[in-house]
Protein backbone atom coordinates (compact mmCIF):
# COMPACT_ATOMS: atom_id res chain seq x y z
CA UNK A 1 0.00 0.00 0.00
CA UNK A 2 1.37 3.36 -1.09
CA UNK A 3 2.24 6.11 1.65
CA UNK A 4 0.52 9.64 1.96
CA UNK A 5 2.33 12.82 2.03
CA UNK A 6 1.17 14.40 4.76
CA UNK A 7 3.12 17.21 4.68
CA UNK A 8 1.95 17.84 1.21
CA UNK A 9 -1.87 17.14 2.22
CA UNK A 10 -1.35 19.94 5.14
CA UNK A 11 0.00 22.37 2.41
CA UNK A 12 -2.81 22.04 -0.20
CA UNK A 13 -5.76 21.79 2.20
CA UNK A 14 -6.51 24.71 4.00
CA UNK A 15 -8.06 25.01 7.20
CA UNK A 16 -11.10 27.38 5.44
CA UNK A 17 -11.40 24.36 2.59
CA UNK A 18 -12.01 21.50 5.17
CA UNK A 19 -14.58 23.79 7.51
CA UNK A 20 -16.64 24.66 4.58
CA UNK A 21 -16.78 20.99 3.59
CA UNK A 22 -18.11 20.11 7.46
CA UNK A 23 -20.81 23.06 7.06
CA UNK A 24 -19.02 24.84 10.01
CA UNK A 25 -20.61 28.48 10.13
CA UNK A 26 -18.69 30.43 12.44
CA UNK A 27 -20.35 32.83 15.26
CA UNK A 28 -17.36 35.33 15.32
CA UNK A 29 -14.55 35.86 13.38
CA UNK A 30 -11.61 38.10 14.39
CA UNK A 31 -8.81 38.21 11.74
CA UNK A 32 -7.97 34.73 10.42
CA UNK A 33 -9.30 34.01 14.00
CA UNK A 34 -13.02 31.65 13.90
CA UNK A 35 -15.08 30.48 16.67
CA UNK A 36 -18.24 28.20 16.64
CA UNK A 37 -19.81 25.01 17.45
CA UNK A 38 -17.13 22.18 17.65
CA UNK A 39 -17.70 19.96 14.87
CA UNK A 40 -15.90 16.90 16.61
CA UNK A 41 -18.05 16.83 19.55
CA UNK A 42 -20.80 18.19 17.33
CA UNK A 43 -22.17 21.16 19.51
CA UNK A 44 -25.54 22.06 19.50
CA UNK A 45 -25.61 25.11 21.57
CA UNK A 46 -25.93 27.98 19.34
CA UNK A 47 -24.11 30.38 22.60
CA UNK A 48 -21.06 27.62 22.27
CA UNK A 49 -18.10 29.25 20.75
CA UNK A 50 -15.50 26.77 22.52
CA UNK A 51 -14.44 25.50 18.62
CA UNK A 52 -11.75 27.90 17.71
CA UNK A 53 -9.83 27.58 14.40
CA UNK A 54 -7.44 29.97 12.75
CA UNK A 55 -7.13 30.03 9.23
CA UNK A 56 -3.93 31.35 8.48
CA UNK A 57 -1.61 28.82 10.40
CA UNK A 58 -4.44 25.81 9.62
CA UNK A 59 -4.49 24.81 13.58
CA UNK A 60 -8.37 24.31 15.82
CA UNK A 61 -8.68 23.69 19.41
CA UNK A 62 -12.17 22.72 21.14
CA UNK A 63 -11.98 24.51 24.87
CA UNK A 64 -14.64 21.70 25.50
CA UNK A 65 -13.97 18.27 24.18
CA UNK A 66 -10.31 18.98 24.18
CA UNK A 67 -9.61 18.04 20.27
CA UNK A 68 -6.86 19.77 18.48
CA UNK A 69 -4.36 19.77 15.55
CA UNK A 70 -4.22 20.74 11.88
CA UNK A 71 -6.62 20.65 9.30
CA UNK A 72 -5.93 16.82 8.62
CA UNK A 73 -6.52 15.86 12.09
CA UNK A 74 -9.80 17.80 12.34
CA UNK A 75 -11.36 15.79 9.41
CA UNK A 76 -9.99 12.59 11.34
CA UNK A 77 -11.77 13.52 14.72
CA UNK A 78 -15.17 14.81 12.72
CA UNK A 79 -15.15 11.53 10.84
CA UNK A 80 -13.65 9.16 13.64
CA UNK A 81 -10.84 7.90 11.06
CA UNK A 82 -6.95 7.48 10.86
CA UNK A 83 -4.89 10.26 9.55
CA UNK A 84 -4.18 8.02 6.14
CA UNK A 85 -7.87 7.89 5.38
CA UNK A 86 -8.64 11.72 6.26
CA UNK A 87 -5.50 12.70 4.02
CA UNK A 88 -7.64 10.30 0.81
CA UNK A 89 -10.84 11.72 1.84
CA UNK A 90 -9.77 15.47 2.17
CA UNK A 91 -7.83 15.35 -1.35
CA UNK A 92 -11.03 13.56 -2.86
CA UNK A 93 -13.46 15.68 -1.41
CA UNK A 94 -11.69 19.11 -2.92
CA UNK A 95 -10.95 17.36 -6.00
CA UNK A 96 -7.20 17.58 -5.38
CA UNK A 97 -4.61 14.58 -6.26
CA UNK A 98 -3.82 12.33 -3.39
CA UNK A 99 -0.28 13.18 -2.99
CA UNK A 100 1.17 9.24 -2.92
CA UNK A 101 4.76 8.27 -1.65
CA UNK A 102 5.75 5.00 -3.66
CA UNK A 103 8.27 2.99 -2.03
CA UNK A 104 10.10 0.30 -3.99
Amino acid sequence: MPGVDFDAVRRQVPMRDALRLLGFQPTSTRGDQVRGLCPVHRATDPRDRTFSANLRTGRYRCFRCGSKGNTMELWAAVHRIRLYEAAIGLCEALGIEVPWIWRW
